[in-house]
C-alpha cells in the first residue's frame, strides 16, 4: 500500500498549545504522500469552546464529528499530551475507528486525587487576571526539557508566545476535563492494532515509567524513549518524530493489507 492509499493521520495537539505544534511533521508526513489532519481542539486555535461542561469525551465526540464531515472513518491517530488523553477517550467512545495510535508525552492512569486538585488550582489561577501571567511564566518551561530549554530558545519562546495567547477560560476548561479522566488502561488493552507510545526521557511532567506501564497495556505496544526530549516532542525533536510517526502508518498499512489477504 503507498502511502496515499492509507489511512490519513490526525495529530492532536497538547494543552495549551494548539495544532501549529505539528507543522513540521504535517509538512514532512505529507511530502511523504501521507494524507494528514492536525486538528484544534474545543477552544483552541480556530475552535471555539463552546458552552458543554469540560469533559474529554466531548472532545473525543468532537473529533468523530470533524471526521464525519470529512467522509473519514479510520484514522492512524497521535495525541500528545491533552492530545493523547483525548485519543484515549476516542478509543473508548469510538471504538474501531482507529487502525493505529500514538500516545506521547500521555499516562494512562487517571489523576491522584492530590495531582487533580493541583489542575482544579491551576485552573481557578488562569481564569484570575491577577495571577494568569505569572502563572503561564513560572509553568510553560517546564513543557521542554532542560536540553531544549538551553539550546532551542526559539522553540522555548514560542511555545512560551502560544501558551500566553491561549483563550484562559479554554486552558481552565481542558485542564478540569483533564483531572476528570478515567484510567484508560482497559482501553489500550483492547486497542489491538499497531501502537507506539513515546516519551523524552527529559520529561518533567511524564515518566518513563507512566509511559511503559502505557506501552505494556497495548497488545502491540511499543515504547520509544527520545533522549534530551521534554514533554513536547514534535517540536523538540521534529525529524524523529515524523520518522516514528511514518514507520507507525506502515505498520497500520502491512497490518491492513494482511487483514484484507486473509479474507
Amino acid at each position: 500500500m503507498s502511502a496515499t492509499d492509507g489511512t490519513p493521520i490526525v495529530l492532536l495537539h497538547a494543552l495549551p498549545l494548539d495544532s501549529s505544534m505539528w507543522r513540521a511533521q504535517t509538512r514532512a508526513l505529507a511530502a511523504r504522500g501521507h494524507t494528514v489532519l492536525a486538528l484544534d481542539q474545543r477552544g483552541f486555535g480556530q475552535e471555539p469552546l463552546g458552552s458543554a461542561s469540560p469533559s474529554l469525551d466531548v472532545v473525543a465526540d468532537d473529533l468523530a464529528a470533524a471526521l464525519d464531515r470529512r467522509g473519514i472513518e479510520h484514522v492512524v491517530l497521535v495525541g500528545c499530551s491533552m492530545g493523547g488523553y483525548t485519543t484515549m477517550a476516542f478509543l473508548r467512545r469510538h471504538p474501531g475507528r482507529v487502525r493505529a495510535l500514538a500516545l506521547l508525552s500521555t499516562r494512562a492512569t487517571a489523576d491522584s486525587p492530590e495531582a487533580s486538585a493541583r489542575r482544579r488550582s491551576f485552573a481557578d489561577g488562569i481564569r484570575d487576571s491577577a495571577t494568569r501571567d505569572r502563572l503561564v511564566e513560572a509553568t510553560t518551561p517546564a513543557l521542554l526539557g532542560a536540553t531544549s530549554r538551553d539550546r532551542r530558545p526559539a522553540t522555548l519562546a514560542e511555545v512560551l508566545a502560544t501558551a500566553g495567547a491561549a483563550d484562559p477560560e479554554a486552558v481552565a476548561w481542558a485542564q478540569e476535563a483533564i483531572a476528570a479522566r478515567p484510567d484508560s488502561l482497559d482501553v489500550l488493552r483492547a486497542a489491538d492494532v499497531p501502537a507506539l507510545v513515546v516519551v523524552g526521557d527529559e520529561d518533567e511532567l511524564v515518566s518513563v515509567a507512566e509511559g511503559r506501564a502505557a506501552a505494556d497495556a497495548l497488545p502491540r505496544g511499543k515504547l520509544v524513549v527520545l533522549p534530551g526530549v521534554g514533554h513536547l516532542p514534535p517540536l523538540e525533536a521534529p525529524d524523529p518524530t515524523t520518522d516514528l510517526l511514518t514507520a507507525l502508518h506502515d505498520d497500520a498499512a502491512a497490518m491492513l493489507r494482511t487483514a484484507r489477504e486473509g479474507r
